[in-house]
């Protein structure tokens, strides 16, 4: 069963890139209009903001027993405002601020689709580490989301080259110079360091989808009695697993938890291990139905969609028990350094971040609780939707706060950021899935897949 993508969705894919790309530029237009010489008359028009705020922030002071300095310390660039006697002007600590936000917009939302290939690549590799007889018939669906691993991880990193400092603070030298915590986690937050360990990462996780792929199509092709080429991705499956679960962790404190590098947790890379789990498994189940609901994967059965609507519930419970665990022991240990990010989340994002776990835990717990629901197309794609939100705003709360302090707001520069990005996604994930057969017919437990019944 040949797929070619349609000239509608070429289309669409490109008309989404081109409109993003436009939010994208305004966004960093709008942000340099404010410059060292109106900072002072645009923070004159917020004054009554900035008192609110700073209301907010004394009663979070008497409760927690901080200095307002010790939170600005770490979160929102707060190491720019006020580090060990380096300090900056509140119209210069805001106007980094304003300047950071379309970096950072971009950024979410490029990872955000990027840790969807990357889950992905994670779950496909675990169907074929434990054999499983259920899952084969989807395996072109991973194949072709898998796709933008490699894409979509040398995106991120451009980002973060070209931002710099705009996102991560410590590649800032002026403020390393007089920040002595920073300074002690030197070894390891190295500009030139980290982007070699970030090569390394992208580089692995691309080699192994690229093999995985070229023995898969060649197993189509092989006699019928020959399954060596299964054998070669069972065994180099089951070597990225152990590669993926180092890796996986190490890129979480390296692209997302060193934002904050004054903050660390040590459940962080099975956090965002979930979070993108979930992703992933829900974009299998959405471009699963989209393409049964064009007349394609007949050998798909409502017993499949089952059962990856079982896994966007499970791992969305699992989410909801390490978020729960990170949240709750700092948040009761009330250790300074550690319990500011929370801090600084509660009262600037208190609606995306108490949104964000309703989205995350609530609405897939209610919504696909009930096993027949699971076998509606309709029902998953709307949680599957629901679920999305709830993630990217699962990252632009791990972003967002240490870059931009309050000044967030889900405006053009994060809309243009994620229709840029959707349709980089959909365009490299179905231009892929035309390549080849949708069925994977020389894998050994295919008619057990496509006799799979639940």
């Amino acid at each position: 069963m040949e797929y070619k993508i349609s000239n509608r969705l070429r289309t669409g894919a490109i008309i989404l890139m081109i409109l993003g790309a436009l939010g994208v530029g305004y966004g960093f237009m709008d942000s340099h209009s404010v410059n060292e010489d109106n900072i002072t008359e645009f923070l004159a028009n917020e004054g009554h903001h900035d008192g609110a705020h700073a209301t907010e922030a004394h009663g979070s002071e008497a409760e927690h027993g901080e200095t307002l300095s010790e939170v600005e310390a770490d979160h929102g660039h707060g190491a720019e405002a006020e580090v060990e006697g380096h300090e900056l002007s509140h119209e210069e600590h805001v106007l980094h601020q304003i300047h950071n936000r379309p970096y950072a917009a971009l950024y979410v939302a490029a990872f955000f689709f990027f840790m969807i290939a990357l889950g992905v690549l994670a779950f496909y590799a675990i169907q074929y580490a434990a054999q499983a007889g259920w899952s084969p018939v989807l395996f072109r669906v991973m194949e072709g989301i898998t796709a933008y691993v490699l894409p979509g991880g040398l995106i991120v990193l451009a980002i973060i080259l070209v931002a710099d400092s705009h996102i991560f603070i410590w590649m800032d030298e002026n403020v390393v110079a007089h920040d002595a915590l920073i300074q002690n986690k030197s070894s390891w937050l190295d500009k030139t360091w980290f982007l070699i360990r970030g090569l390394i990462f992208v580089g692995g996780w691309s080699a192994y989808r690229h093999f995985s792929r070229k023995f898969s199509v060649a197993q189509d092709l092989a006699d019928v009695n020959d399954k060596s080429y299964f054998k070669k991705n069972f065994r180099i499956s089951a070597a990225f697993l152990v590669f993926y679960i180092y890796t996986e962790s190490m890129m979480s404190w390296d692209w997302i938890m060193s934002v904050d590098p004054h903050w660390f947790s040590t459940l962080f890379g099975w956090y965002v291990f979930a979070s993108m789990f979930v992703s992933g498994i829900t974009v299998i189940a959405l471009i699963t139905i989209y393409l049964k609901s064009k007349g394609l994967l007949t050998f798909v059965n409502n017993s499949h969609i089952h059962d990856l609507a079982k896994f966007m519930f499970g791992i969305s419970i699992f989410w909801t028990y390490l978020w729960f665990s990170q949240f709750m022991l700092i948040w009761y240990a009330n250790i300074p350094e550690e319990v500011t990010y929370y801090i600084t989340r509660i009262e600037d994002y208190n609606l995306p971040f108490f949104g964000m776990v309703a989205l995350n835990f609530l609405f897939p717990l209610l919504l696909l609780m009930n096993s027949d629901y699971k076998r509606i197309p309709w029902f998953v794609v709307m949680t599957g939707v629901v679920i999305l939100f709830g993630h990217y705003l699962d990252i632009f709360n791990m972003i967002m706060p240490a870059t931009v302090g309050d000044r967030w707001f889900i405006g053009i520069p994060e809309i243009g950021s994620i229709l840029f990005f959707a349709g980089l996604f959909i365009f490299i994930v179905f231009t892929s899935l035309g390549k080849h057969p949708l069925l994977a017919k020389g894998n050994p437990f295919v008619k057990e897949s496509e006799h799979f019944h639940y």
